[in-house]
């Protein structure tokens, strides 16, 4: 959980122009035009006696100049770390480990070819150079070396960022903060709150109310992909919707093409009862026939289906979405296209009924004189 200490009174609101009043203790929270109170060592510690919260963890800002390899091109680079429950894809190597006291990074993918690596794989075991600037404008060089390398990320609008491993940001941050009062240095703009794992819903509401009423806003990543979700569920109902008309368009083909079956065979009906079959054998005759249509336009239809969708999420895979390896945008499930299939059926056996009555109560006189 994320935890900030907001102050309504100096965020901008979005679009608005007129100033505002300049808060002294008011930090950048990473987002334009909004801004929360610094968290200072005592709001870590007033953060760990909260009931509920198991480990506390500023986040802390580090602006490195740049990052070299050897006496190659220096890049531009951002330092990232990853919130609770967050994990990255690596094209090689492994994360950085948090424990080792060596200084650890993981390299973005895209920065391996301008480094002059030949390939992902070359890349791990090198050394690499950060360079960071204090606050007496004196620049500070460290060196590190490549564990890992990260796909590109989605979720990432600010582009890819280095991970280092804790050893390798204290290094930085002491760096950066040289020549800062201790009051000055000990500011950040949000702390990673650890919580039980096994904690309930209710549990978690539960300390985000004792988090407010201590002065702090607790956010999860639920709550932070709150909007991306609310996006995709309005499109998965919009998606449900058009199925559901579907299969209503299917159920009265379905209704049409046995009452034609009916009416076509009308003598086969009337020769089948006067040879002694019963109404309820025809009745059950014409509904297993409702019922395997649909089973064969519901197999027919998820086979093309996903002939299609694999087709479509593998041009896509190497094109608009070639910087995200391990997208998978069309995805099958098994158990799902079983559940599909068995709904249709159903359907289909429902829609059959009526025709498969008409069926059972056909005459068999009339129906042989039928022409």
């Amino acid at each position: 959980m994320t935890v900030t200490k907001t102050d309504e009174s100096t965020r901008t609101t979005p679009g608005s122009s007129e100033p505002q009043e300049y808060d002294p203790d008011a930090v950048s929270s990473g987002f334009p035009g909004q801004t929360v109170i610094a968290l200072t060592p005592d709001d870590i510690d007033a953060l760990e006696g909260i009931d509920g919260v198991l480990n506390v963890d500023a986040v802390r800002t580090i602006s490195p100049d740049y990052i070299q390899a050897g006496d190659g091109t220096p890049y531009v680079a951002s330092v990232g770390s990853l919130i609770p429950g967050q994990t990255v894809v690596l094209a090689a190597g492994e994360e950085p480990d948090p424990a080792a006291p060596e200084y650890e990074v993981a390299l973005p993918v895209a920065y391996v070819e301008p480094l002059g690596f030949d390939s992902n794989a070359d890349a791990i075991g090198q050394t690499v150079t950060l360079a960071i600037t204090d606050a007496q404008r004196t620049q500070h060089m460290i060196d590190a070396t490549v564990v890992g390398v990260t796909e590109d990320a989605l979720a990432n609008p600010n582009g890819s960022s280095i991970l280092t491993n804790d050893a390798l940001s204290d290094a930085l941050f002491d760096a950066q903060s040289t020549g800062l009062t201790e009051e000055q240095a000990d500011r950040y703009a949000a702390a990673t709150v650890w919580f039980d794992p096994d904690a309930t819903e209710q549990d978690i509401s539960a300390l985000k109310d004792r988090l407010a009423d201590a002065g702090y806003t607790g956010t999860t990543i639920a709550d932070q992909l709150g909007t991306i979700t609310a996006v995709i569920d309005g499109i998965v109902l919009v998606l449900n919707a058009f199925a559901v008309i579907a299969l209503l368009a299917a159920a009265f083909g379905i209704v049409n093409t046995l009452y034609m079956s009916v009416q076509e065979r009308t003598r086969e009906i009337g020769l089948m009862k006067a040879m002694g079959m019963g109404s309820g054998r025809v009745f059950t005759l014409f509904s297993l026939e409702a019922a395997f249509l649909g089973f064969l336009g519901s197999a027919i239809g998820a086979a093309i289906a996903m002939i299609v969708g694999t087709g479509v999420s593998g041009v896509l895979s190497t094109s608009l979405l070639a910087d995200l390896p391990g997208l998978t945008l069309i995805a099958f499930d098994p158990a799902s296209i079983a559940t599909i299939i068995l709904v249709v059926m159903v359907i289909a056996f429902l829609a059959g009924t009526l025709p498969a009555a008409r069926a059972a109560r056909a005459d068999p006189v009339d129906s042989l004189r039928y022409e």
